[in-house]
């Protein structure tokens, strides 16, 4: 038997989605803020996750006060890539879903296409997307304007009414709705928190899931 999904397009985040990478990325930004003299206040990063980069450090001074020198955000990725090599994980389930999934799919995320590339890569399942993941460096905006998601069903040739996207941020979930794509809300990383659920359900996810298994009783039908 097949398994198919009633959707054309399943559109995966990520970080926290497919690689259970937050608290990592949240502890390497704030070494390299600690490495120029500035304590972060505990959260802030963790507040920022689902938007670009480049706007996590404006949120951070906007909110602190506190600015980077020019040229040091060039340091996030290496201490980032330094810690993803030692500890990064796929969220548990995951390869058996993809391994179950036999209609299109592909990566949105909001990070830099090497750090997608080497935490798929790390994390083995990097073989399930090929050359179908983007990045919001490929777009003008980044989440949560629908930019990604739009420009990911266009280049997959998919009606984005016919797409569903799973992620784990607030602003990524707002990106999806705003792309007029369903929104799933997932919560299965270690990076969760009380009242999570909620506050993806409250951007517009339509269900929130804390494990792949019930995702896949959701959207796979066989055959």
């Amino acid at each position: 038997m097949n398994s198919v999904s009633p959707f054309d397009l399943v559109i995966f985040d990520c970080d926290g989605v497919l690689v259970d990478s937050e608290p990592l990325s949240c502890r390497a930004f704030e070494q390299v803020y600690a490495n120029h003299g500035m304590v972060l206040p505990e959260g802030i990063v963790a507040s920022g996750i689902g938007m670009k980069q480049a706007d996590i450090i404006r949120m951070i001074e906007e909110r602190t006060g506190h600015r980077l020198p020019d040229g040091a955000d060039a340091h996030f990725w290496p201490e980032t890539k330094l810690l993803f090599a030692q500890q990064l994980q796929p969220t548990k389930g995951i390869a058996d879903f993809l391994q179950l999934l036999a209609d299109k799919r592909c990566v949105a995320s909001s990070s830099q296409p090497e750090r997608i590339a080497f935490s798929l890569k790390k994390t083995g399942i990097e073989h399930h997307f090929g050359e179908a993941v983007y990045s919001s460096s490929m777009v003008k905006r980044g989440k949560p304007a629908p930019d990604l998601f739009l420009f990911a069903a266009e280049r997959m040739g998919v009606d984005p009414a016919r797409c569903v996207v799973i992620e784990d941020s607030p602003f990524g979930i707002e990106g999806a709705v705003a792309a007029g794509m369903t929104a799933f809300g997932y919560i299965g990383g270690s990076h969760t928190y009380e009242g999570h659920a909620e506050k993806l359900a409250s951007k517009g996810a339509s269900r929130v899931f804390a494990h792949w298994d019930d995702i896949a009783r959701e959207i796979l039908v066989t055959a």
